[in-house]
């Protein structure tokens, strides 16, 4: 019989990526959605066919217990959260309530349906639910040792970050209170071209795409040195399968170990098209953080080592995919925007 997943968060980059990886596993896919129509449920429509869907939602324990009842998964992604960090500081609130307390709500719906009770050692009748918080790097925020490894400490610099390191903890105190199989993984910046056009790396292949076309002049970026630790998603979710199929649940830092800077990433976005980036970046100050999280590397020996993992796509080729991808992507919205102006004559 076919294992079944459910995925919070299955229309996002991550989540559209996983639900591929795992149809190809030959798992039975649900996806966790809210009643209203999703915009970006574009991003699993060519595996409509194949998925089942669910409503639900991260603020609503109600509706997350009847769906996980409902579904009765063998496994859970929680990969549903406000991703952009930015926006962590202007809606503080609402960010932590979806990316900490949302963790909390899965957690107590699985714990619910599971039949766990508030004793660890409750007979062996209870449904072994096995789960996956999608935690980040951005937990290390002001590094205290780079490379960051699984037990490097937390000094996260946003909302975003504290809040993430809320699930992270929470998921790790439910494992350890009632005996789930519950992990984080621990994921370094990983991107692609379906990337949300507000994240710095889409920000830049949509940019120069645009500016090759010579429908932009300029492109404006916040700090250029930041240094992160960037790979491409369609690897990571390998990662995430990876980690609820060990015999132990234990947490993982997933990334390529390598660092790269925005610079790094302009520039060979830039150079891909034949264009010097130095004749169209500037700095715009009010992009830059209030508290910049300056370096970020993974220490991989743990993932490489345990699970078998690496990734299969490195730095220079994912800049030149997603450049390539957005290339194809404003050709078509131009000559489509053209088509609509002409049909409106």
């Amino acid at each position: 019989m076919a294992k079944r997943a459910l995925i919070t968060g299955i229309t996002g980059q991550d989540g559209s990526y996983l639900a591929e990886h795992l149809l190809r596993q030959g798992y039975d896919v649900w996806g966790l959605v809210r009643g209203q129509a999703n915009p970006h449920k574009m991003r699993v429509s060519r595996l409509m066919s194949e998925l089942s869907f669910v409503d639900g939602d991260l603020m609503d324990q109600a509706s997350l217990v009847s769906a996980v009842d409902l579904v009765q998964p063998d496994e859970v992604y929680n990969l549903g959260a406000i991703s952009f960090v930015p926006m962590s500081w202007q809606q503080a609130e609402l960010v932590t309530e979806v990316n900490a307390m949302g963790v909390l709500r899965v957690l107590e719906a699985i714990r619910i349906v599971s039949g766990l009770s508030s004793s660890r050692h409750n007979g062996a009748s209870a449904k072994n639910i096995r789960f996956y918080q999608a935690s980040s790097s951005e937990m290390y925020g002001k590094a205290a040792e780079t490379p960051q490894r699984e037990t490097t400490i937390f000094h996260p610099r946003s909302p975003y970050g504290v809040a993430k390191a809320y699930g992270h903890f929470i998921t790790r105190n439910y494992r350890e209170s009632f005996g789930m199989y519950a992990v984080g993984g621990i994921l370094f910046n990983h991107e692609s071209p379906r990337r949300g056009a507000e994240f710095v790396t889409r920000k830049i292949s949509l940019g120069v795409a645009k500016i090759r076309q010579g429908l932009q002049d300029k492109l404006a970026l916040g700090n250029l040195d930041a240094l992160r630790d960037w790979g491409f998603a369609g690897d990571y979710v390998r990662a995430m399968h990876l980690m609820l199929q060990q015999e132990e649940p234990t947490d993982y830092v997933v990334g390529t170990g390598e660092m790269h800077s925005v610079r790094d990433a302009v520039r060979l976005a830039f150079e891909h098209v034949g264009l010097n980036w130095e004749d169209y970046v500037y700095i715009d100050p009010v992009l830059v953080r209030p508290a910049e999280v300056e370096i970020l590397c993974a220490d991989t020996t743990r993932v490489r080592g345990e699970l078998g993992w690496k990734p299969e796509v490195d730095f220079s080729a994912l800049m030149k995919m997603m450049v390539e991808a957005d290339l194809k992507h404003v050709a078509t919205e131009h000559q489509y925007g053209e088509l609509l102006a002409a049909a409106s004559w």
